[in-house]
């Protein structure tokens, strides 16, 4: 069971009891009401007890509640200055991280951005390749976090989110679907490639590997110029592609999973933090 608790989540509870009130609070927090409603409901799923209670237009709250306040003021005191001795200007470090391709849009340049913003002294290393090799990687020590992609319940990583797997083609394309053998684009050593493939085969679809490239970024071209289609994790898609309906009958694909892993090495606490920005963006 993980018995760790959300500093975000905990941040947005602590200001919700001093302000009174969730609008009020989310406009300190500069988050939108409904975000920081979900943390709350998040900290006590985790916790497994009712922390507020809502009183006409306030809230009021639980004897849990007041307990978890007072530990919390002091849990994000003792972040807040640790934070703020880790980001002093003269403090300087290096964090290498990875990412596989098929996960670095549209989330991975607003966390390092955050990240870079924060720790503007800090040397952020970005390795993207494929995730068994991160995962290879990360065991020899060579990197400090990584982000997976895989299809089954994975050791030793946090779940972050789970994205389907859909197909997609040429924004108003309705036509490519439809040809036979299916016109596809991948990336030589593409993970969802091995899923596509035997998905059309199961249901006697014939289709033909139309481009390979060598990387996914390559492929984008491609497929934006309407001349195959493709499976990727739904969310991840250029704005120039859209889904393919069901009604095209193409087969359903399987969902995939985010895994976050953190380094218990050197850069342990910078790496944690970099993982809390993660945690944040992708389940919002």
């Amino acid at each position: 069971m993980n018995k760790t608790l959300d500093l975000s989540a905990l941040r947005s509870f602590v200001a919700v009891a001093d302000i009174g009130g969730v609008t009020a609070a989310a406009g300190k927090l500069n988050l939108t009401q409904s975000a920081v409603s979900m943390q709350i409901k998040r900290l006590e799923t985790l916790l497994g007890r009712r922390l507020i209670t809502r009183q006409g237009r306030g809230i009021e709250l639980t004897v849990h509640g007041e307990q978890l306040l007072d530990y919390g003021r002091q849990i994000l005191g003792i972040n807040d200055e640790v934070w703020n001795r880790m980001t002093h200007e003269s403090f300087e470090g290096k964090l290498v991280i990875g990412v596989p391709p098929d996960i670095l849009y549209p989330h991975i340049p607003t966390i390092l951005k955050e990240f870079s913003d924060a720790f503007p002294r800090v040397e952020v290393k970005l390795i993207s390749t494929r995730t068994l090799e991160l995962k290879e990687e990360f065991a020899k020590g060579k990197l400090d976090l990584i982000l997976t992609t895989e299809s089954e319940t994975a050791k030793g990583g946090e779940k972050l989110a789970s994205y389907p797997l859909k197909w997609f083609c040429q924004r108003g394309n309705n036509q490519i679907w439809k040809k036979r053998p299916l016109p596809l684009a991948y990336e030589q050593r593409c993970i969802f490639r091995k899923h596509a493939t035997d998905s059309l085969d199961a249901e006697n679809i014939p289709w033909d590997l139309a481009f390979v490239a060598a990387s996914c970024i390559d492929c984008i071209p491609y497929i934006s110029a309407g001349l195959a289609v493709v499976a990727v994790l739904q969310g991840t898609e250029p704005e120039d592609w859209q889904e393919i309906p069901a009604s095209a009958g193409l087969p359903k694909l399987p969902e995939f999973m985010i895994y976050l892993y953190i380094t218990d090495g050197p850069e342990s606490l910078l790496a944690h933090h970099l993982a809390g920005i993660a945690r944040d963006v992708f389940v919002h």
